[in-house]
């Protein structure tokens, strides 16, 4: 079996799971064996009832007793109690009705989930059940735990793992000296560990090497771009910015130290004689879109082109939106250019970016598609570059004779690392917030302020603002065990339902559910709908992180914030204090602990979000990164740059040695 081969060549895999694993982008066998887990299920020892808290993943054992069922919002509940000497729980499972004919009282079994607080009581929703003999061959083992798609299971990803792992040969690029010297795992038995580790010390020995190969394989098509960036002249030199000084006149607000800064260093790349490679970092909010549109501006009046990439289509639409109306008066030609149009959109957008009868195309990935042709592109700006690989940034830039780039970043990163990480780039940092900007009000809380918190925003609400909710999960899975998305959302609307109810006032709040797993077109309409004003509340996994600009809305509360990284957070956060309004953000934490009190409390007192990346980089260590995902942190699959600086470092100067 060779790396390359189709996954439907392990044993077990036929076409319904090949076209199960491909929706998790599985195509091939090292596809798969680069699926890591995203977590480890650690089996204990059963414990007492009375010894549970809340937010701990337990296993007890005892006697069912008072079984119920009831219809709930679109779907039913099975509910009972298990008893043991010290005590009883209460246990909840959706749309499971077969559990009646198992669950009978006085029958023992041995449960299995994560300890919520149901009202005035402990509970486990969705616990796994289990005969004794069952549960004791898993005892003191670690399980890998996988992302997932509806119809696939982390047994069954596991077994195709075992399978392809007896029968693939893994090169080694590394020497073994290298290795050594640096506490490196070879790479097979890296891949190897990574999914059956022996304990936690060996997942984490097996996480480092992957890391510094993920760190050493970026650095390395870094390298290959600044190569070409030294040697690239520039074709477009712009000397002409009194059209950019008319509109910053114009703008109903003062541009920043910061930005002045940013935009001057622009100036000078695209009057140079090379082309300009920029990095703009700041802060959410920090105001580096004026920015761009004052690039693009002194593109398109010296004659030329621009082209506007941004990650997704709402964003795009919104870009497009504020660039036309502020440019139109300058006589710019703007269109827009993402998936979801029809052919014959796109067909005509392609014309009139070929023909010059657009300056500015903003869009999505669809900008790198083969039927998009420039007159005279002189200028590509990237925004959200970390969304992009390099191949796609690439792709951009070679739809032009060698454009000038401007790339964008709202992800706060400490400065000795952006130098790694935008290696192949100058750097700006936007790192002052614009006057006119409220700080944001925050707070960290546990769940027994949910019904406050829910109330809040309901009164938010009622003065005309929106709202968002985070949870980190789409919906109940074997591996779930924080707050998701479908559920909640019944649950919330049951809860303002019944708070119109009680207040007398017979409002109705608009409530929707967005999640990643949607078609593009869906997300694209619920979004749509968030900021039209046409929705309330928003209650979402993490796409919308970026891509949404509301500034009607006012509070961000987010479930489950331990799982995050204080980076992920910031940009969470971010989605609000866009407009005039005061803002809000609740952190609502699922368990308890001393470290995820010092953790949250660094955001609870800090909306800088460089000091919030320092102490992300200060305080996180390997162990907190098996379980909820930075997202969309450059592509990788396992590194993080906070937890893992030094690696990055190492691979950096190795990366020098062998180029």
């Amino acid at each position: 079996m060779e790396l390359t081969d189709s996954v439907k060549t392990i044993k077990g895999v036929g076409d319904k799971s090949l076209a199960l694993l491909q929706k998790l982008n599985i195509n091939t066998v090292w596809d798969l064996l680069r699926h890591y887990p995203t977590d480890y299920d650690n089996f204990q020892m059963p414990v007492q009832i009375s010894g549970v808290s809340e937010g701990q993943i337990v296993a007890v054992e005892g006697a069912v007793s008072r079984v119920t069922t009831r219809p709930a919002a679109r779907k039913k509940v099975v509910t009972c109690y298990v008893s043991d000497r010290s005590g009883a729980l209460k246990l909840i499972w959706f749309n499971q009705q077969y559990l009646i004919k198992i669950l009978k009282p006085g029958f023992r079994f041995l449960f299995r989930g994560t300890v919520k607080r149901d009202n005035a009581e402990y509970a486990i929703l969705q616990p796994k059940m289990y005969q004794r003999t069952e549960y004791a061959k898993l005892l003191g083992s670690l399980q890998p735990k996988y992302s997932l798609t509806k119809g696939i299971t982390s047994a069954f990803i596991s077994k195709a793992v075992k399978e392809s792992l007896s029968g693939v040969k893994i090169e080694d690029k590394l020497p073994a000296s290298f290795r050594k010297e640096n506490d490196l795992m070879k790479l097979s038995d890296a891949i190897k560990t990574i999914h059956f580790p022996k304990d936690m010390n060996e997942a984490l020995a097996a996480r480092r090497r992957l890391v510094f190969d993920e760190f050493l394989d970026f650095i390395l098509a870094l390298q290959a771009l600044k190569i070409k960036k030294e040697e690239a002249v520039n074709n477009f030199v712009i000397t002409d910015y009194s059209a950019c000084e008319k509109l910053i006149g114009e703008l109903p607000f003062k541009l920043t130290g910061a930005q002045e800064k940013a935009f001057n260093d622009i100036k000078k790349d695209m009057s140079s004689t090379r082309l300009m490679s920029r990095m703009v970092e700041g802060d959410v909010g920090s105001g580096k879109t004026v920015i761009a549109m004052l690039a693009v501006l002194s593109a398109v009046k010296a004659g030329y082109q621009a082209a506007v990439m941004v990650p997704t289509e709402v964003l795009a639409k919104q870009h497009y939106k504020d660039f036309e109306e502020k440019l139109a008066s300058y006589e710019v030609r703007t269109i827009l250019l993402v998936g979801s149009m029809t052919a014959a959109q796109k067909r005509k957008a392609y014309e009139k970016a070929e023909a010059h009868e657009a300056d500015v195309v903003i869009g999505t990935h669809a900008l790198i598609q083969e039927g998009l042709q420039f007159d005279n592109l002189a200028l590509a700006v990237i925004d959200e570059q970390h969304r992009f690989g390099v191949n796609q940034r690439k792709a951009l830039k070679e739809k032009g004779l060698r454009p000038h780039v401007l790339s964008m970043s709202a992800t706060p990163i400490p400065r000795s690392l952006s130098l790694i990480l935008y290696g192949d780039m100058d750097l700006s940092v936007v790192n002052e917030m614009p006057a006119e900007r409220l700080p944001i009000k925050n707070a960290v809380v546990d769940t027994g302020y949910r019904p406050t918190a829910l109330n809040f925003i309901r009164k938010e609400v009622l003065s005309g603002h929106q709202a968002y909710i985070i949870c980190p999960l789409v919906e109940d899975s074997e591996d779930s065990d924080g707050e998701n998305v479908i559920d909640y959302t019944d649950n919330v609307r049951d809860f303002f339902a019944n708070a119109a109810i009680k207040n007398g006032d017979g409002k109705l709040i608009k409530t929707e559910y967005l999640h990643g797993r949607m078609k593009p077109s869906e997300k694209n309409e619920i979004m749509e709908r968030f900021a039209a004003g046409e929705t309330d509340v928003l209650i979402s996994t993490t796409v919308i992180e970026v891509g949404v600009n509301v500034k009607n809305a006012t509070v961000m509360m987010i479930e489950n914030s331990e799982r995050f990284g204080l980076a992920q957070l910031h940009q969470l956060r971010g989605r609000v204090g866009r407009g005039a309004y005061q803002s809000y953000c609740i952190f609502m934490k699922g368990c308890e602990g001393k470290e995820i009190d010092d953790r949250l409390d660094i955001l609870k007192n800090n909306n800088d979000g460089f000091k919030v990346a320092e102490e992300d980089l200060r305080l996180r260590g390997p162990g907190d990164l098996f379980g909820v995902r930075q997202s969309g942190e450059l592509s990788w699959k396992l590194a993080d740059i906070y937890a893992d600086a030094p690696l990055l470092s190492l691979a950096s100067e190795y990366a020098r040695n062998i180029t």
